[in-house]
């Protein structure tokens, strides 16, 4: 089943870890979410989708991430620690942007500091999920975010 009525949500993973990258889809599906899942690898690769070559911290856009699609509704899950670009500073940039702060961001991170925490709900992000340690609960916890998801409204991105 696909959330977000029926509009069709694109769900973003800014996941640098590939079993976790891996474990989030397949806990997704689990839970019967059907969407299309877009990955990316660093927070580099999350702002190319977004913002092109205009990506502020952005030198040059790689070819292989695809871009986003005015009038499309996204979901971010994002994580806070990834290679070239972090999370904190990819939700900044997301919500500085007339047109994506609307868009849901997730923090979906191993780290559980009080400032981090804190500091993502101050820069507008919809939601903080830790990550267990424990397999089994991660697991578990997917299919529990992914039951939220089949009820969550999404709007789609307006138009530049």
């Amino acid at each position: 089943m696909e959330f977000g009525n029926s509009k069709k949500v694109t769900i973003l993973i800014a996941e640098d870890d590939d079993g976790h990258a891996e474990l989030i889809s397949d806990n997704l599906l689990e839970a019967g979410i059907t969407n299309p899942i877009i990955r990316f690898r660093n927070g580099q690769e999350t702002l190319d989708f977004f913002f092109g070559a205009s990506a502020p911290t952005s030198g040059e856009c790689s070819p292989d991430v695809p871009r986003r699609v005015e009038g499309r509704a996204y979901m971010l899950l994002l994580d806070i620690r990834m290679p070239k670009v972090g999370g904190v500073e990819v939700l900044r940039q997301i919500k500085a942007d007339p047109q994506l702060k609307n868009m849901p961001v997730i923090m979906l991170t191993t780290t559980d500091d009080p400032r981090e925490i804190q500091n993502c709900y101050a820069l507008g992000c919809s939601c903080y999920v830790t990550k267990p340690v424990d397999y089994q609960q991660f697991s578990e916890m997917l299919v529990r975010l992914g039951l939220f998801l089949l009820v969550v409204q999404v709007p789609s991105l307006n138009s530049r």
